[in-house]
């Protein structure tokens, strides 16, 4: 079973969400796959977390433009870390947390999903647009 096929079946078999993340997740993974120039892969750590990564089609330099993790510490209440390296994005709202070197050595900024909040499920998704635009350019890093 390569990773694509371990992601989905973990996606099958997440039944207890009362957090709703899965919903958020999906509304995500639809959002970046319907993306021109973007393409994502997956990797799956159980008990640790399952991951997205997408990557536009105008990097050089990095493997991602987003890390999307649902964090799976605790199965019965996961929730979505959503990590940009800080150059790629804004945050006019100051949502995000800055974390020094945080993804691949870079400075990162990084968002929970961890309670339900519909204003926090569409700032993030502005934010992977955003990304996305930057990375699909051409001599993107």
């Amino acid at each position: 079973m390569n990773e694509q096929e371990a992601y989905a079946a973990f996606l099958k078999e997440w039944q207890v969400d009362p957090l709703g993340a899965k919903s958020v997740l999906h509304g995500y993974i639809d959002l970046l796959s319907g993306m021109q120039g973007v393409s994502l892969s997956y990797r799956c750590r159980p008990g640790v977390s399952y991951s997205i990564r997408a990557k536009g089609a105008g990097q050089t330099e990095r493997d991602l433009f987003v890390l999307v993790d649902v964090v799976d510490d605790d199965p019965a209440e996961r929730w979505l870390s959503v990590c940009f390296y800080a150059d790629l994005i804004q945050d006019p709202e100051e949502l995000g947390d800055w974390v020094p070197q945080g993804l691949a050595g870079d400075d990162a900024a990084c968002f929970n999903y961890d309670e339900e909040n519909a204003d926090m499920e569409k700032y993030i998704a502005e934010r992977l647009k955003e990304a996305a635009a930057l990375s699909c350019k051409e001599g993107a890093k």
